[in-house]
């Protein structure tokens, strides 16, 4: 004993007299001190050699291996004001129910029969477009018949062309032979009168052949006429088939004019039915848009919108929805350094937050509420928080996850890597390096199989 005390009790009291004194005072206790250390010390030993599974850590939440089983917001978009709420939050609704009514608040749509208007102004200018094919019809057919008229037309003004140039013709080899009968008679009527002077045809021989002389004359003159008659003709003839051509050249230039006014016009009353369609097409369905309906079979979690009139913008956030089916997940955050010893299918304990366990990073057979996964993908850009997403699955292997696992929720993961004695785990995290670089057994069977 230290005997420190201003007032010893051993001056006024005999110690050794109990049964507690009797104990202490006559043993020597750093005996079983020593032998404590050197019990400590050889089980530290054997800890030191024992196996320690190199681990890395992070922290993240669980979600949704695919993206549609996220939870989501349902937007409208249209702007529009709330008429009726369907729904309330916590309701579960089928893909289709109809969650809220909403009606119109731009001006141009406040119209409740604009969609059969519209629909009538589609059937009238579609109308429009089938007169205008009818009458392009007609116009083609007009031009084809005023083309075989005109051809007709041409070949009589060429028939009679051809009459007049062959009657020109006869009249030609008609006065040729009215003055050949001239010569015959001038040079009858010379000799008649040369005989005469000499006795030998008498006067009134000469008066006939005078006579036929005038008459011959006569022939000659009347042929001429008609020789320049029939020139006439010819000319006459050839100003026809001019005048034919000119006619029905017009005839034709204008039908034709009206063909493409006509194709014209039909070509806008076409543009007019087809904007007219996709208004058609555009109202109808924003009248459906009025009625916003679920996407998916799943919760009602929030009504982020509330209220009876209140009005909202396109794309503005109304209702916030939890899929009903889905497939679970955890996404969690790893460092730089850690990042390169991560690969696809490589085995992960998760711990959920909110479920007991008892977790040995090192000793994963000992630990207790931790549940396997697989590594689905690592992200080869780092996040906003200076860290690597890596997202989870379960593990088919391994116990399923339990059921009242929410989206969400904490989750803290551990990553297992090779194992390496317990000095040796200390001594790289005293001397701040990475753990063992290396790669698991699922990824060098993938590369084998690649090659």
């Amino acid at each position: 004993m230290l005997n420190i005390s201003k007032y010893p009790v051993g001056n006024e009291v005999d110690l050794k007299k109990f049964e507690a004194g009797k104990r202490a005072l006559h043993k020597r206790h750093y005996k079983y001190f020593n032998r404590f250390l050197l019990a400590a010390f050889i089980a530290l030993l054997i800890i030191l050699f024992l196996p320690w599974t190199q681990n890395v850590s992070g922290k993240g939440y669980v979600t949704t291996l695919m993206p549609e089983h996220r939870p989501q917001t349902i937007q409208s978009p249209i702007p529009g004001k709330i008429e009726k709420w369907y729904v309330q939050e916590g309701e579960f609704v089928q893909k289709g129910d109809t969650i809220l009514h909403i009606s119109e608040v731009k001006g141009e749509y406040f119209d409740p029969l604009l969609v059969e208007r519209t629909a009538e102004q589609l059937n009238a200018k579609s109308g429009s477009v089938e007169s205008y094919s009818e009458k392009i019809k007609a116009l083609s057919s007009q031009i084809n018949a005023l083309g075989n008229e005109r051809e007709l037309k041409r070949q009589q003004a060429l028939n009679k062309l051809r009459q007049a140039r062959l009657k020109l013709e006869s009249d030609s080899i008609d006065l040729e032979a009215v003055r050949a009968n001239l010569d015959i008679v001038q040079a009858q009527f010379e000799r008649t009168q040369q005989l005469q002077q000499e006795g030998l045809k008498a006067l009134p021989d000469v008066e006939e052949k005078r006579q036929k002389l005038q008459d011959s004359r006569a022939k000659l003159i009347s042929q001429e006429n008609k020789l320049l008659a029939s020139r006439n003709e010819v000319i006459n003839a050839e100003l026809e088939i001019n005048r034919i051509a000119a006619e029905y050249s017009d005839k034709v230039s204008k039908a034709q004019s009206d063909l493409h006014t006509a194709r014209s016009n039909q070509y806008d009353a076409a543009a007019q039915v087809s904007k007219l369609q996709n208004d058609y097409s555009n109202y109808s369905i924003r009248n459906q848009m009025y009625y916003v309906l679920a996407p998916q079979k799943g919760n009602i979690n929030k009504v982020l919108k509330a209220g009876l009139g209140e009005t909202f913008k396109e794309g503005e956030r109304l209702v916030e929805i939890m899929p009903a089916d889905f497939d679970l997940a955890v996404e969690t955050y790893l460092k730089p350094l850690d990042v390169p010893l991560m690969h696809e299918g490589e085995k992960v304990r998760v711990q959920f937050e909110g479920w007991p366990s008892i977790v040995f990073s090192g000793w994963e057979n000992l630990s207790y509420g931790t549940y396997g996964a697989k590594i689905v993908a690592v992200d080869n850009f780092i996040s906003q928080n200076g860290k690597y997403r890596v997202l989870l699955a379960p593990d088919p292997e391994d116990e399923p996850w339990p059921r009242g696992v929410r989206i969400g929720s904490g989750a803290t993961t551990l990553a297992l890597l090779d194992e390496v004695p317990i000095w040796y785990e200390i001594w790289r995290n005293l001397n701040g390096f990475p753990p063992d670089y290396y790669q698991p057994e699922v990824v060098v069977e993938n590369q084998e199989k690649q090659k």
